[in-house]
């Protein structure tokens, strides 16, 4: 494997750390700021507030399955 591909697979690897890491950040500052974030749990969106208040907003198609190594042409 080349260098710049090897980068490429380290980054793939710490992304997801990465984002869990900023998502929680910014969903902590939302809350703390006074506002509310809605999030998506087992395909229902929820509304959930500051003090920890949440409330239904819809129902979703549940998340779609990818394995490791899927490529998708996007439209």
């Amino acid at each position: 494997m080349s260098e710049p591909e090897l980068e490429m697979v380290r980054w793939q690897n710490e992304f997801p750390a990465i984002s869990d890491t900023a998502f929680a950040t910014a969903r902590a500052q939302m809350l703390a700021s006074g506002q509310s974030v809605l999030p998506s749990e087992d395909g229902t969106i929820y509304e959930i507030f500051p003090e920890g208040r949440r409330v239904f907003v819809k129902q979703i198609a549940p998340p779609t399955q990818v394995r490791p190594g899927s490529k998708f042409i996007i439209r």
